[in-house]
């Protein structure tokens, strides 16, 4: 018997060392080759680290959540044979996912994995035994959903990676009769005092870092306008009715693409990035739209590249496709970077107004909040329109009020009076 050495891989882009975020694999595991043993995380993406050979783990270099540097040792393991323990030694193959996935806790990383990755499949029966003490694997959105069925989660089979439990395992559970009816209402009203500690790893750690720097770099002010989207949104409804079937359903969103590309002709210094080291603004003629997309690790914005030379329907096909990609895992690195103005909305829970954060190094990001109808006087007459804000905020040490103020009032113009944003 040798062993084989993994070292951490030079994954490229200067990068001198990456986070350790999950291990798919713990000592005594038998593995075989092309099996994902651990994912790290760069900068810009989660990368797989798969095995070159089939063996047994004997030693794991690291914890989930510690930095290492690339070069050193990431696992061993027990092969036949002699072995590859020497300096050289380096995983065969290096993997790069197209986005980010669920970086697991460190105390669910600890849990019992499979020998070897296994595709989601079906439920195959109601319920699982687990260790008393053995932590499945589930995000904190699915541990919420069990607690109020009242399912012990540690009962249920799970069918994703690694077996983590999904919110499609709950149901499966609960369709084979095996919770208690009264269990909801019991546990509504018991008394708690469990904790929980998840260590900020992974994705979740990138997103906090940069939403700090983004706090303590730039000069954040806000500014709130309301706009009438009845036309826009009878425009669209006409346009599905009519073209739906064919090109595909249209929402809001490509309409303020649309809206966005037109305002940004007379406020190029809004189109722009700003590297404050350099102290250079760079002024973008492309307008490269990020669309802020929620997906189970959090906030991602995958780009619109070139909207400016995009249709309604050429837009709506990629936000589509991108917003697909990013929330299944799919986007590429590509894909979640080079934005020049951000676009950001939570749909129907949008709220009345919201603050968002910029996405540095970009000086706008417009945000958007619910449609609501409400009375409101037009010509002297109160009517029922469809109602909504626009909350963006920009980089008071690059735009200036009066210039969001005149850009807002720009694209609300062009809302309020949609023919407007095709004539050129």
């Amino acid at each position: 018997m040798g062993t084989h050495v993994i070292k951490m891989p030079d994954i490229g882009e200067g990068i001198a060392e990456v986070e350790l975020s999950v291990w798919h694999v713990k000592v005594g595991d038998m593995v075989v080759e092309d099996q994902v043993l651990a994912d790290v995380m760069t900068d810009k993406a989660m990368v797989d680290i798969p095995s070159p050979v089939h063996g047994k783990v004997i030693s794991l270099g690291g914890q989930p959540g510690e930095v290492m540097a690339v070069g050193s040792i990431l696992i061993s393991i027990e092969v036949e044979g002699a072995g590859n323990y020497k300096e050289s030694a380096q995983p065969t193959a290096v993997a790069v996912k197209e986005a980010p996935v669920a970086a697991a806790p460190k105390v669910e990383a600890e849990r019992k994995p499979v020998a070897a990755p296994r595709p989601a499949v079906a439920c195959q029966g109601p319920m699982v035994a687990r260790e008393a003490d053995e932590r499945p694997l589930a995000s904190p959105a699915v541990r919420k959903h069990a607690l109020d069925l009242g399912i012990q989660l540690r009962l249920v089979r799970g069918t994703g990676p690694a077996g983590r439990v999904l919110h499609e395992d709950l149901d499966a559970y609960l369709a084979q009769g095996q919770s208690n009816a009264s269990a909801p209402v019991a546990a509504a009203y018991a008394q708690r005092n469990d904790e929980e500690q998840i260590p900020l790893i992974g994705m979740r750690r990138k997103i906090a870092q940069r939403m700090q720097d983004a706090t303590q770099r730039a000069a954040h002010f806000s500014y709130v306008e309301e706009i009438d989207v009845t036309a826009v949104e009878e425009l669209r409804a006409h346009l599905n009715e009519k073209h739906g079937a064919t090109r595909g359903k249209l929402t809001l969103l490509p309409f303020l693409v649309r809206a966005l590309v037109v305002a940004l002709r007379d406020f190029p210094q809004i189109n722009a990035r700003y590297d404050d080291e350099a102290q250079v603004i760079t002024r973008l003629g492309a307008v490269h739209v990020g669309v802020a997309t929620q997906s189970d690790i959090g906030l991602m914005v995958p780009v619109v590249r070139h909207a400016e030379a995009r249709s309604l329907w050429d837009s709506a096909s990629e936000i589509s496709r991108l917003a697909t990609a990013a929330r299944n895992g799919k986007a590429s690195r590509d894909e979640l970077s080079g934005s020049s103005i951000t676009l950001t909305s939570l749909g129907a829970l949008g709220g009345i107004v919201s603050t968002p954060v910029l996405n540095l190094p970009e000086v706008a990001i417009v945000g958007v909040n619910k449609i609501v109808e409400r009375p409101m006087v037009v010509k002297g007459q109160i009517v029922i329109r469809k109602m909504m804000n626009l909350s963006s905020s920009f980089d008071h040490r690059v735009v200036d009020g009066m210039d969001a103020a005149q850009f807002i009032q720009a694209i609300r113009g062009l809302l309020e009076q949609p023919a407007s944003l095709f004539v050129e």
